[in-house]
């Protein structure tokens, strides 16, 4: 198998992948696989799934490509070198084409069998960076993936902690509040807006218990 993108290094430390990062491209697929490949650009990322669910492999998963930048999870850091990305070539503003999450769910079905990596390890840019970045973004179907025990979603118990601490239970890293809220919601409830209430609590504990510490 070919693998174009020459921007990648070892991952540090001799780790496996315990990690897949899921992000969107916000460019064109041609635009996305000519930056992903540019030595220029000091990016990559595994693969790239196209709209029409081609998927292009562009880094060896057994190397760090470099697609997660600044963030963390589960109290990791250097996502880079414990992960594998998958980006999708979409605006953000649009819904993922059916072929292409039939093609998602394909590869993860793969990348996890091969690196045993667990769905509550499955998780979007946004949430290990919450910070700086948005991708997948909320018209991502996170509940598709938990469906088919690709990811996970939570189910509203009657169990209630501080958001603060599920969130830190689930892996969120440290950030403001309104950081990490925006990011869980964006995945869990983008529907929702204003202060976080007695719904997202009961979500994130049900998460927590359920997976935390990830």
């Amino acid at each position: 198998m070919s693998f174009p993108s020459p921007n990648f290094t070892e991952r540090r430390g001799g780790v496996l992948p315990s990690l897949v990062v899921i992000h969107y491209t916000a460019i064109s697929c041609d635009e996305a696989h000519s930056r992903l490949c540019d030595p220029a650009a000091e990016v990559s990322a595994h693969y790239l799934i196209s709209e029409t669910g081609t998927v292009l492999a562009l880094v060896d998963e057994r190397h760090r490509a470099w697609h997660a930048g600044a963030g963390g999870w589960v109290g990791l850091d250097d996502i880079n070198s414990h992960s594998i990305g998958i980006e999708l070539a979409n605006d953000g503003a649009a819904p993922f084409p059916h072929l292409q999450m039939t093609a998602l769910e394909g590869l993860l079905q793969q990348i996890m069998a091969r690196w045993a990596i667990p769905a509550h390890r499955v998780i979007g840019h946004s949430d290990m960076a919450p910070t700086r970045k948005i991708d997948p973004g909320p018209h991502f179907d996170w509940r598709r993936l938990a469906l088919q025990g690709l990811s996970v979603w939570p189910d509203r118990g009657d169990c209630e902690m501080p958001l603060a601490d599920s969130l830190t239970q689930i892996g969120y890293p440290d950030a403001p509040p309104e950081s990490r809220l925006a990011a869980f919601r964006r995945r869990f409830r983008p529907w929702a807006s204003g202060p976080e209430d007695a719904i997202d609590r009961a979500l994130a504990a049900n998460l927590a218990d359920r997976f935390g510490p990830g």
